[in-house]
């Protein structure tokens, strides 16, 4: 072998790298790490992900990745990495490809050969399942429900015999609809709506369905939530 051949460039790396879902102190020293030695950073929202790194003195070139123009946005980012340039994938709050953008960017990474590396941290469906008080060994996480009322009675059924702790993300618009579809599902079962997570009005709402029903036409919620349903037993 010619040892004086010139070697292949080392692809980057593309490093997945949770964010905070709420208090920006949750942030983790690694993650800051991370972000403040990568080439670029792929994110969701521009203005959100600037509110972290100027909190916390981090100048970075980024690339707007949002649904659902992912696709578009791709071959630029696997470009970056092919030049042997790092890049950090953010989403507006939590981990990245999980409910939120970035799975078909990991998947082509992957496809390409690119080593892609976790950082771990915030997580609004761990952070709601430790403080929730429904049984935690075993959880099935089922993401955004269909914005149908067919298909979420359709998903609901599909889950009427799971004995796990049952855990959804929804618009806090949709919780009184969502609350009337488990009663006809899944019946008077135990609920926790787990909202503005590590925010300053964090707040959990315990209770049946049918309790927290009748609650919720008296009360307006804001934002997004966190909502998790008892398992079969």
């Amino acid at each position: 072998m010619n040892s004086d051949a010139p070697s292949s460039p080392r692809s980057g790396r593309l490093y997945v790298v949770a964010t905070p879902i709420g208090n920006l102190e949750d942030i983790t020293l690694r993650a800051l790490r991370v972000l403040e030695e990568v080439e670029a950073i792929a994110c969701e929202d521009t203005r959100q992900t600037l509110k972290l790194l100027n909190r916390y003195g981090l100048q970075k070139k980024l690339i707007s990745y949002f649904q659902p123009r992912e696709g578009q946005k791709i071959p630029e980012i696997i470009g970056f990495l092919k030049s042997g340039k790092d890049v950090a994938l953010v989403s507006d709050a939590g981990t990245p490809a999980i409910s939120d953008p970035g799975f078909p960017l990991l998947r082509e990474a992957i496809k390409q050969g690119i080593t892609v590396i976790p950082v771990p941290g915030p997580s609004a469906v761990a952070a709601a399942l430790s403080a929730a008080g429904l049984p935690t060994h075993r959880f099935l996480f089922a993401g955004f429900p269909p914005p149908k009322r067919a298909g979420l009675l359709k998903l609901l059924r599909s889950l009427e015999n799971e004995d796990a702790t049952l855990v959804f993300y929804l618009p806090t618009r949709r919780i009184s609809e969502f609350l009337a579809a488990v009663l006809e599902v899944l019946g008077n079962r135990q609920v926790v709506i787990a909202r503005e997570l590590t925010k300053i009005h964090e707040e959990f709402l315990r209770g049946t369905a049918e309790f927290l029903a009748l609650g919720l036409k008296e009360k307006v919620l804001k934002g997004e939530a966190t909502v998790l349903v008892h398992g079969s037993r």
